[in-house]
């Protein structure tokens, strides 16, 4: 009623300031808590099998994989909902694993232990087997691995919604492995494109 006494001028004022208030609550929120991104390195993979059959273009592979996850937050804990490794091999879809959803706590570090087996057919360009060949003859492959989230972040006692965040990147140099222990010895690998908590588009 007021607005409608006061004109459109008074409804302008009272958005204008709800908004406002709205910016200046989320900002001081936002500097109460200063979420840190989450670091993801792989630990360690074992990789005992990975032979490309040229006859019927089907790849065997045997990979598993330590994957380090550090929530460095004081105040700020995440629920992984949905968990997924997905790997590619000469960027063709390999296999997915869904792994357990979960909880990790204020200043906590959870490990993930994908494991990937079978075999997949994989139509590789006459270039990516001439690098298959390459790789198998050096005894070390470039696999890569992404891992896809649905996560819902705890702020105190304040619930975002759930929401996916950009896939993770690994791109990893894989030594082939014997009996579980790899001849050239697998180094630690930081994953790439984490952004739980920002814009990686922003400038």
């Amino acid at each position: 009623m007021a607005c409608m006494r006061g004109g459109t001028m008074c409804c302008f004022w009272i958005f204008y300031f709800g908004i406002l208030f709205f910016i200046l609550g989320s900002f001081i929120f936002w500097l109460i808590f200063l979420p840190k991104e989450v670091e993801f390195k792989v630990t360690d993979a074992s990789l005992t099998q990975f032979d490309f059959n040229t006859n019927n273009n089907t790849l065997n592979y045997n990979l598993a994989l330590n994957i380090t996850l550090r929530n460095s937050n004081k105040k700020v804990g995440i629920y992984y909902r949905r968990v997924e490794a997905i790997v590619f091999y000469k960027k063709k879809w390999l296999a997915t694993v869904s792994l357990t959803p979960f909880y990790q706590g204020h200043k906590n570090t959870t490990i993930l232990r994908p494991v990937f087996e079978g075999q997949q057919v994989l139509w590789l360009k006459p270039r990516d087997v001439s690098s298959f060949n390459a790789e198998k003859s050096s005894g070390v492959y470039s696999i890569d691995v992404k891992l896809s989230f649905k996560i819902r972040v705890r702020y105190g006692k304040f619930k975002t919604l759930r929401y996916k965040p950009p896939k993770i990147d690994c791109p990893l140099q894989v030594p082939l492995s014997s009996n579980g222990n790899s001849t050239n010895g697998f180094k630690t690998t930081w994953c790439d494109n984490a952004f739980f908590f920002s814009d990686p588009n922003a400038d």
